[in-house]
């Protein structure tokens, strides 16, 4: 299994409403482990720890490029 830690963040008050964090773990092969999160009415981001084969992570990163969030990732490629 391959892991990968990245920060997520909102860009607008419209996709804090959104469960983009369960997304990731319902439509896609990954374990979605939150360690850090700050989450209200205006702004959300979250830290997490992507664990699953190196393809549903490629795919879920290009999923989350689409939605229009904030997208960081702290290593430069998947590590197994």
């Amino acid at each position: 299994m391959a892991k990968i830690h990245m920060t997520i963040a909102t860009t607008n008050r419209d996709q804090v409403q959104v469960p983009w964090l369960w997304r990731l773990g319902r439509d896609f092969e990954l374990k979605v482990n939150i360690l850090k999160a700050n989450i209200n009415e205006e702004f959300g981001w979250a830290f997490v720890e992507l664990e699953g084969p190196a393809e549903e992570i490629q795919r879920a990163t290009a999923w989350l490029h689409t939605t229009g969030l904030h997208v960081e990732p702290v290593e430069r490629s998947v590590s197994e």
